[in-house]
């Protein structure tokens, strides 16, 4: 089967035109004058929203979506059960992941830049803990197995000047994790050389734990530490037990020229994504969301793409 492509989070047409969104938040003086009452009707949307979502992926024949951390906001600061529609959020929860499995969605979260393991700092761990065992309860709310195909995927964060000592500290971190994250987790590759490379992944992670790597073209074009981009996607599929998943997305310069950030996401894709004979499953990371799926769906007519 070829390569599927999916999005992160916003589907800019529905956000638009219909102001449909599953990431609602609040500040915290909103959280702490409205209470839990307000926190579990802004879950309540953005689980409603998310369903919404999902059908209009199906629709468009987009099988991949990695949803907001923000689904839940301030969910560090009670359990579900204390919310006072706690029923009704988890059976929307049991909604939207029963959708995504009877249709072949793979779901899957990115915590953010503070989720950081290898931390030499002992409450940067427990937060990063913290915030994975959110995501795995997550996971499992939304009935999502306890597999890769699930992935909830982070950077490792930090060399702190000496890359295997950091990757050590990050290996015996994961041991401290529940199986709702362990059975899920999945790291990815950086885009600066003082940080990690696929193939450092490979030898100081993987090697170690057997976390599978999400290869990130884009960070390898950057970073790709003498592998070519066919070699460091085999390096980083060879990680996997189940079908692999990647992040694509290009350089602000492609639309701003080179006084724009290298690093920085275009809005669209501009270039065709090469497969290198692999199959897998691909979270575009441009800007333009969707929007970005269905130009390179109209300019390359990949049939990628048209699987029903």
């Amino acid at each position: 089967m070829p390569y599927r492509l999916g999005y992160a989070c916003i589907n800019a047409t529905l956000r638009k035109n219909h102001k449909i969104r599953a990431n609602r938040r609040a500040i915290k003086r909103t959280y702490e004058e409205k209470g839990l009452p307000h926190i579990g009707s802004l879950i309540e949307q953005n689980l409603n929203d998310l369903y919404k979502i999902l059908e209009w992926n199906v629709e468009n024949k987009i099988r991949v979506f990695r949803m907001s951390s923000d689904v839940t906001p301030w969910a560090s600061e009670y359990r579900w059960s204390d919310l006072p529609n706690e029923q009704e959020v988890m059976r929307l929860f049991r909604k939207c992941g029963q959708y995504a499995l009877d249709n072949d969605i793979r779901l899957s979260f990115h915590p953010g830049q503070f989720c950081v393991l290898a931390s030499p700092k002992e409450h940067v761990i427990q937060n990063a803990i913290s915030d994975l065992e959110l995501h795995g309860r997550l996971m499992d709310a939304f009935l999502q197995p306890r597999s890769h195909l699930a992935k909830i995927n982070i950077h490792l964060g930090g060399a702190y000047g000496d890359k295997q000592a950091a990757a050590k500290t990050f290996c015996k971190n994961f041991t401290r994790l529940s199986d709702a994250v362990k059975s899920r987790l999945t790291v990815e590759n950086d885009d600066r050389t003082n940080l990690f490379s696929t193939k450092e992944l490979y030898d100081y992670v993987y090697t170690n734990t057997g976390i599978p790597i999400v290869f990130d073209f884009h960070h390898h074009a950057i970073h790709p530490d003498g592998l070519s981009e066919q070699d460091g996607l085999a390096l980083a599929f060879k990680t996997w037990q189940v079908r692999p998943c990647t992040h694509y997305s290009e350089s602000r310069q492609l639309e701003r020229g080179p006084t724009a950030l290298l690093r920085a996401h275009s809005t669209l894709v501009y270039s065709e994504i090469q497969d290198h004979g692999q199959d897998f499953d691909c979270v575009v990371e441009a800007k333009g969301k969707e929007l970005a799926i269905l130009h390179h769906r109209r300019k390359w007519q990949n049939a990628a793409e048209l699987i029903a």
